[in-house]
């Protein structure tokens, strides 16, 4: 089996096979964590982003209070069964497929090449969503609306196929793909140039101290998110849309825009999502490195000791 460089430049020579494994578990581990810690504020961006109700912090601080008053703690992190069924496959997927685009695109490990570096983010983010995207319709469902109406993940799957048809889980799809690029594009190139740059100023072949990555995480996030925010208000307003008021992207877009305005419609929440984006991001690249770390290290350890 052949041998595969990655961007641990001090653990020898794995094989592709041990890296595709490494990086789907430590992927996993790392999304769910980041999600589970952040759940409450997602939900609270999601109400926010389908509603008409303007956004404030204090606004945002009286959803959650009053989701805890009527429904109780475990209220608020109502969806995230949803979620984790879909983030742990979502952020294994994209983690993985971001090092084997890297490794297929022949991205340079010393910056010569960012546009490869762009377009392996973007098709990274592209792969994962694409195969995990039902299970990102159910939980947005599932966060805007009461637990009678959809009381667990496998009634959301039911009930909408039962009721809407199977196209609808792919509703809000395009929009999704579109923001994804951009999303995750900046993401992992702002993630990896700034693990670069730390490396060649502290000449250090090793990746950051969990500190520094979740900082450099938490810029990534703040600019990825940032760069896409539009279209994921698109997104929510389409995948929560059961009258067919937001049958396309410009209708959405137009619609939101015209009745909302830019800042209070298209970029409504944002602000929230400079709060839970980084530390969603940070958390998830940090962990993620520091998984895949001890788990390549955990393999030459043992084929050494063999």
């Amino acid at each position: 089996m052949s041998k595969s460089k990655h961007d641990d430049p001090h653990i020898p020579h794995l094989t592709n096979s041990e890296i595709v494994v490494t990086s789907l578990c430590a992927g996993a581990g790392a999304g769910a964590l980041a999600k589970t810690i952040i759940a409450p504020l997602d939900r609270t961006k999601i109400n926010f982003q389908i509603g008409h109700r303007p956004y404030s912090t204090k606004r945002a601080l009286k959803f959650l209070l009053e989701t805890y008053r009527r429904e109780g703690f475990f209220a608020l992190w109502r969806g995230n069964s949803a979620t984790m069924a879909r983030i742990i496959p979502h952020a294994a997927i994209q983690f993985t497929a971001h090092e084997q685009w890297k490794r297929i695109l022949k991205v340079d490990q010393t910056g010569k090449s960012p546009g490869r570096l762009f377009l392996a983010g973007s098709l990274a983010g592209a792969t994962s969503q694409s195969l995990t995207y039902p299970l990102d319709f159910a939980r947005a469902r599932m966060a805007v609306t009461h637990k009678h109406e959809y009381a667990t993940l496998r009634h959301v799957f039911y009930k909408i196929y039962s009721t809407e048809g199977i196209l609808t889980f792919y509703r809000g799809y395009i929009p999704t793909i579109a923001g994804v690029l951009p999303y995750a594009g900046v993401s992992f190139f702002t993630y990896d140039t700034l693990k670069r740059l730390y490396r060649e100023k502290f000449h250090d072949s090793h990746n950051p101290p969990p500190s520094i990555s979740l900082l450099f995480g938490a810029v990534a996030g703040m600019l990825g998110q940032t760069s896409s925010y539009p279209l994921d208000i698109v997104r929510r307003r389409m995948q929560t849309d059961t009258v067919g008021k937001y049958p396309s992207i410009y209708k959405t877009l137009k619609y939101v825009y015209t009745n909302e305005g830019l800042r209070r419609g298209l970029y409504k929440g944002l602000s929230m999502n400079w709060i839970k984006g980084p530390i969603a991001v940070g958390i998830s690249y940090a962990t993620y490195d520091s998984a895949k770390s001890f788990l390549r290290n955990v393999i030459v350890n043992y084929r050494e000791g063999t």
